[in-house]
């Protein structure tokens, strides 16, 4: 054989191929990989990227509210992009940017359910988007989308007795100029301005001719903060004080992507949160589902939601415990025998293992004695024409002659072939082969 040829003896049986800190780089990355699969199928995270240019929180289009949302996580309020409909009741702001074919009751369901949970923003959109030109798809990123035209949302079922209206900024050309809250502004765009009208809309932002930009819903609840900015007065005369806010905002670009760049914007943003009585550090939701975006639960989401969270992570101990106690394990890895071994003494093991399970161990005695027999009058130099009992009596005389006192062939070969016992079997076999040792010497 060549040198660097390996033969089966180079490996030492039940040796690990492997070092341990091999294993446990394996089990590590493994554990990695399959947790992250794990978060990735909960949480819906590589599916797919949200930033597809649409009017919403998770867009970096010019209609989209991604600015918004980022400034007001850098401003300590916990931001929250939902996209399951069950987190739309929970504590905090919600703020609302349906698309302009929305179903008006969709949005009235999910304001009705939280008007005891916290105030909500609704603001209504009005571009149109396109994807970039081929010329403006080499110096745009993603998600980035031109201004195609714009359009007026209905929204038949929510705040029905509301009108908007879309026109001209100014007759004269000049920007549109904004104010409340104590603010001003400019909005970015010259053409086109969305209003509303309404008896219950409470202003709190208005065009300099006196248009509603964004309004408080007089509903009949109690809201100081925001009342204090607004510029004109309430009509409902029932109060309940448990109610939270519902504000408005009909023109989209105070708040959007495009609006954002404005530090005026930014300031008014500082004002308005605080007035819808959220607290610094506290919830803003904002929703994915009306955008198409929504997701529901599964069960890998409920594992890691209370209460099941709890089991959760009594399992990943216990499989934790489980995989440091194999992986420190006394001892090397116990290696177990062939099924069927290699060689001629394996193929008489083998043979004897199946005579003795099958129970028929005592039907060897007669063979056995047999080729003895064989053995020894070959042995003997005797003559091959004897018949079986002749060769015996001859293997006694042979026997009787050189050792007087030894037990008889004759005797030997019945006790075997009497025997039934695998312990008398034994003995008397042994016993033969000791009368041909002393024989053929």
């Amino acid at each position: 054989m060549s040198r660097g040829a390996i033969t089966a003896d180079s490996v030492a049986v039940g040796a690990n191929p492997f070092s341990r800190r091999a294993v446990l780089g394996i089990v590590l990355i493994g554990s990695a990989l399959f947790l992250a699969l794990l978060w990735m199928i909960g949480t819906g995270a590589g599916m797919g990227s949200a930033n597809d240019g649409e009017a919403h929180a998770a867009s970096k289009g010019l209609t989209g509210y991604a600015a918004m949302a980022d400034y007001l996580e850098r401003r300590g309020y916990a931001v929250r992009k939902v996209r399951n409909e069950g987190a739309l009741a929970e504590p905090g702001l919600l703020v609302l940017t349906p698309p302009a074919l929305a179903d008006g009751k969709d949005i009235e369901k999910i304001v009705s359910a939280r008007r005891y949970q916290g105030p909500t923003l609704v603001v209504t959109p009005k571009w149109i988007s396109a994807p970039p030109t081929q010329d403006q798809e080499k110096h745009a990123k993603k998600g980035w989308v031109r201004l195609g035209g714009t359009m007026a949302p209905h929204w038949q079922g929510f705040l029905d007795d509301v009108t908007v209206d879309l026109g001209k900024v100014d007759a004269n050309g000049q920007p549109a100029r904004w104010r409340g809250l104590g603010l001003s502004g400019t909005l970015p765009d010259r053409d086109a301005l969305l209003w509303g009208q309404g008896k219950r809309l409470v202003p709190l932002i208005t065009e300099q001719d006196g248009r509603i930009l964004a309004a408080l819903v007089d509903d009949g609840g109690t809201y100081p903060a925001l009342e204090r900015f607004a510029e004109g007065e309430r009509h409902s005369e029932v109060e309940d004080e448990d109610l939270y806010p519902l504000v408005v905002v009909f023109e989209p670009d105070l708040l959007d992507n495009y609006g954002m760049a404005s530090r005026s914007s930014a300031q008014l943003l500082d004002r308005l949160i605080p007035a819808l009585e959220v607290e610094q550090g506290g919830p803003v939701l904002f929703d994915l589902t009306l955008n198409g975006l929504g997701r529901s639960d599964n069960l890998l989401t409920l594992a890691f939601t209370p209460p099941f969270l709890a089991a959760t992570l009594c399992l990943l101990m216990a499989a934790l415990i489980t995989g440091w106690r194999a992986f420190l394990r006394f001892g090397p890895p116990f290696a177990p025998d062939r099924a069927i071994a290699f060689g001629k003494r394996a193929l008489v093991a083998n043979s004897a293992g199946l005579v003795r399970r099958s129970g028929r161990l005592h039907l060897l005695s007669g063979p056995y004695a047999e080729r003895a027999r064989e053995r020894l009058v070959q042995a003997l130099a005797l003559p091959r024409t004897l018949d079986p009992d002749q060769a015996a009596d001859a293997i006694d005389r042979a026997l009787a002659s050189r050792h007087p006192d030894a037990e008889p062939f004759t005797a030997i070969t019945a006790r075997l072939k009497a025997a039934r016992r695998p312990h008398d079997l034994l003995k008397a076999a042994r016993d033969l082969h000791a009368l041909e040792r002393m024989l053929i010497r």
